[in-house]
Parts: structure tokens; sequence; C-alpha cells
């Protein structure tokens, strides 16, 4: 795994997402999380919906995603909540040894 990492979910609310960055961020589960309005096509119980959302980026390091993730999935309203992690495979270095001394 990469050491690196961004952690993305999406809410229903921005109260949600501002919710879930700011207990992420207190906790140094992540060192940063950014919030996004998007809008979500899917498929839900046979039918195709379309809804606001607000996606919340959350960059980590590998040795805190697992906690990170169950934060995440326990504070989250939906039954099936979206928990992906993409790893980091480059960037600025000074950004990423910030990322890794906010997360200890």
């Amino acid at each position: 795994m990469a050491e690196h990492l961004i952690v993305t979910t999406t809410v229903n609310t921005p109260e949600a997402a501002h919710a879930l960055a700011a207990a992420a961020v207190e906790a140094r589960l992540a060192a940063c999380v950014q919030i996004v309005p998007v809008t979500s096509v899917y498929r839900w119980d046979g039918a195709t919906q379309t809804d606001g959302e607000w996606r919340v980026e959350c960059k980590t390091v590998a040795g805190r995603v697992e906690e990170l993730l169950a934060q995440l999935r326990g504070s989250h309203s939906y039954d099936v909540p979206e928990l992906i992690v993409t790893p980091v495979v480059g960037g600025g270095a000074d950004y990423l040894d910030w990322v890794a001394a906010e997360t200890r």
C-alpha cells in the first residue's frame, strides 16, 4: 500500500460533511479534508437516482487508514456508505511530509 492515501466518501448534507471532516482532523486521522459539492447518479432499490451530495476527501497515511475508515463508517448516515481509498503515487514532498506529521 502507498504511504499517502486519499479516503473518499459522500454525504447528503454540508453539515454532515463538515462533521465528518472536523472529526477526522481533530482525531489526527486526516491532515486535511476537502469538501466538494457534487451531483451523483446511481442505482438504489432498483431505480436510478440523482441527488446532490458532498464529497469528503481525507488526506491521510497508510498507518491511519483503517482507523479513519472505521470512524467514517461509524459516523455515516448511509446504509452503504461510499468508502474508497486511493493511493497517492506522487506529489510535493513538503506537502506529503506535512500530511505524515499531522496524522501522528
